[in-house]
């Protein structure tokens, strides 16, 4: 995928992240509904209201496995905190932690990697870009 496509990529990840909560909530089931099953984990935290109302809650973790690569999301109190890592066969060999705009550069980068052997990934791309 050329480089101009995986900046418009990443530029369509990022559009939508003023509102953090918000943000990973709809980023988290919009990469569960394109990518193969067990690419995408999501950890949700629920307080008792949305227990008793029968809601999902809102996104903790957000773990995305493409290729050798994991990238994970974590929210906190209203604070995104990302990392990468290398993992190879469940192993984790590395591990960094970045900011929320290299970690969305990360996955562009790696969405766009995984799109160009994957149909069900390059179906992902193309639903994030329109």
């Amino acid at each position: 995928m050329p480089e101009q496509e995986v900046e418009l990529l990443a530029a369509a990840l990022r559009r939508d992240s003023a509102d953090l909560g918000l943000y990973v909530g709809v980023l988290s089931v919009n990469l569960a509904d394109s990518l193969p099953p067990g690419a995408v984990r999501v950890k949700r935290r629920r307080s008792v209201a949305e227990r008793l109302a029968g809601r999902d809650g809102s996104v903790a973790e957000l773990d995305v496995v493409l290729g050798e690569q994991r990238l994970s999301l974590r929210m906190d109190r209203g604070r995104v905190t990302g990392e990468i890592g290398h993992e190879v066969r469940g192993i984790v060999l590395s591990r960094r932690p970045v900011g929320l705009d290299e970690w969305i550069d990360a996955l562009a980068r790696s969405l766009a990697d995984a799109a160009a052997s994957n149909a069900r990934a390059r179906e992902a791309v193309e639903r994030l870009l329109t």
